[in-house]
């Protein structure tokens, strides 16, 4: 008896990579909290957006609220004219820390390797 038939949930169990994939899904999501989770303290959205060049602003807007909403990142508005807002990760954005190292580093040490898409 294989392994599938002796745990029939394990067929029917949502993969988590494709639930990672979810929740940091688009171009820009892994370049912008792994920027905040090495920066380790409050970021501007204009710095942001400059350590992230080239996105725009809707983006970077967009891709930011998603990561309040799952909490990963946590915006701070400070009442002052102009208005300043400021980005930090939060503890459960860090615990992300470890597994984009890896692939950063997986990276720099492959991408000689890789077959250039055309």
């Amino acid at each position: 008896m294989d392994s599938r038939s002796d745990s029939p949930d394990k067929a029917i169990e949502p993969c988590p990579m494709v639930q990672f994939v979810g929740l940091i899904s688009g171009k820009w999501a892994i370049p912008i909290l792994y920027r905040l989770i090495v920066i380790e303290g409050p970021v501007r959205f204009g710095d942001l957006q400059r350590a992230v060049a080239p996105i725009t602003q809707k983006e970077l807007t967009r891709q930011l609220r998603l990561f309040e909403a799952r909490g990963l990142v946590r915006r701070k508005v400070y009442a002052e004219v102009p208005p300043r807002v400021e980005y930090r990760v939060t503890a459960l954005g860090k615990t992300l820390r470890p597994p984009l190292d890896a692939l950063a580093l997986w990276m720099r040490r492959h991408q000689s390797a890789l077959t250039p898409a055309d």
